[in-house]
């Protein structure tokens, strides 16, 4: 397309990427025992041979009572080599590789965490369902630290590039939205009071990062229901994201514990989803009540893009990811078009690896994803995967509400 951005390379802190294109960091559901497996290797291995600019791999909780899945990352000395193998594959595939850091805070359960959860305040959460232990004060700065600790074992691994996980509902999150921060101290409170924890752990992340390692964070914009944050503190959250030198922000939104299709719109195939779950408990409390909890939310093109663009006129100092509904050319052209430096797609590399070359020569290119999320029900116990490229049949129930879904998006 003529004088397009796509393809042109742009930079994030000291990193240049060959164009403007990152995988995002949606969760693969790839690591059984918290490590890196062949699976995950050859998944981003293959998104970089596709032509991405920089693939991001998801999640990795910065300390063992951060995880919320049984197959998610844990930032530990043992997997290095493992990443190492990963981000090294990656860079002869003249790709750069990132790797999110976070902490899920309450969203988690004792059999996954090893502990009782932690979070901005003690209380209930049914995500899991579990009970919650308020983080003590001084227990802020050490968990501070362990997000420097990770940035440093990603270094090490071979890594360009961290994004630090601040959004989602996620402990960083958590201290933030005044739906989950009712403490009492100068953690709690005003926003200003909010944000210090967020400040804590960008001190750390900073100082190991260093200066030759980029720093992305991911936000929200909105938190996605009422009582949660809104625009007016998001905006202040992303200009002291700046002051602490974040050299790119990642802009998302939504509540995976409240507001879970605010972040991927379209429904949540239900009867996929309690399919694949081994706990016949919860298979059968999510079936009957999941529709309530998990409310649909319709797909459409760049569905952040509005709120995106408020950010835009208000940060001009750092480059802006815009993430969330691409899965064509023209639509990506136009969001760079109004100013972000960066677009980030999940499902659209799930669906199609090779999508970013694709795009290279078809102006009018199009990703086969067709927004049943699937993918993203099927993630809660197997690896993450496009229903359209399973080796075997799906089950004729799975199959059905598949095909329901896929008929009903405009």
């Amino acid at each position: 397309m003529k004088n397009s951005k796509l393809f042109t390379a742009a930079q994030i802190g000291p990193l240049t990427l060959r164009n403007r294109t990152i995988r995002s960091a949606a969760f693969e559901s790839m690591c059984p025992g918290n490590a890196p497996s062949k699976e995950l290797f050859d998944y981003h291995r293959s998104v970089a041979a596709g032509g991405v600019g920089m693939t991001t791999v998801a999640y990795a909780a910065v300390t063992r009572s951060g995880l919320s899945f049984d197959r998610q990352l844990w930032m530990r000395e043992e997997i290095v080599p493992g990443l190492k193998a990963l981000t090294d594959a990656v860079h002869r595939e003249g790709a750069a590789a990132s790797i999110q850091l976070g902490h899920c805070g309450n969203m988690s359960h004792k059999s996954i965490c090893g502990e009782i959860p932690v979070g901005a305040c003690t209380g209930f959460n049914l995500y899991s369902p579990t009970l919650v232990r308020g983080l003590r004060k001084d227990e802020l700065r050490p968990m501070a630290r362990c997000f420097g600790d990770a940035v440093r074992l990603a270094r090490r691994a071979g890594f360009d590039a961290v994004e630090i996980h601040a959004g989602h509902g996620y402990l960083v999150s958590q201290f933030l939205s005044p739906y989950t921060n009712h403490r009492k101290d100068e953690f709690g409170g005003s926003l200003e009071n909010r944000m210090k924890f967020m400040d804590m752990v960008m001190e750390e992340v900073m100082e190991a990062a260093s200066t030759d390692m980029a720093v992305l964070v991911k936000m929200n914009m909105r938190d996605g229901f009422k009582g949660g944050m809104e625009l007016d503190e998001s905006l202040q959250v992303a200009r002291r994201l700046v002051e602490d030198g974040a050299q790119a922000l990642v802009l998302s939104g939504g509540f995976v514990s409240k507001a879970p299709m605010y972040v991927m719109r379209g429904t949540m195939p239900i009867h996929t989803m309690t399919h694949y779950m081994q706990c016949w408990w919860l298979k059968y409390g999510v079936r009957m009540v999941g529709k309530w909890m998990i409310p649909s939310i319709p797909f459409e093109e760049a569905y952040f893009l509005d709120d995106a663009l408020k950010f835009r006129a208000a940060i001009p100092d750092i480059p802006l990811v815009y993430v969330g509904g691409l899965v064509a050319r023209d639509k990506i052209d136009e969001v760079l078009d109004k100013g972000f430096e960066f677009v980030q797609m999940g499902r659209a590399l799930l669906n199609e690896p090779g999508f970013v070359n694709r795009m290279r020569t078809e102006e009018c290119a199009r990703c086969g994803c067709k927004h049943s999320n699937y993918c993203i029900a099927r993630m809660y116990s197997l690896n993450m995967a496009c229903h359209q490229h399973l080796d075997e049949p799906l089950p004729d129930g799975v199959r059905r509400e598949i095909e329901t879904l896929e008929k009903n998006v405009k």
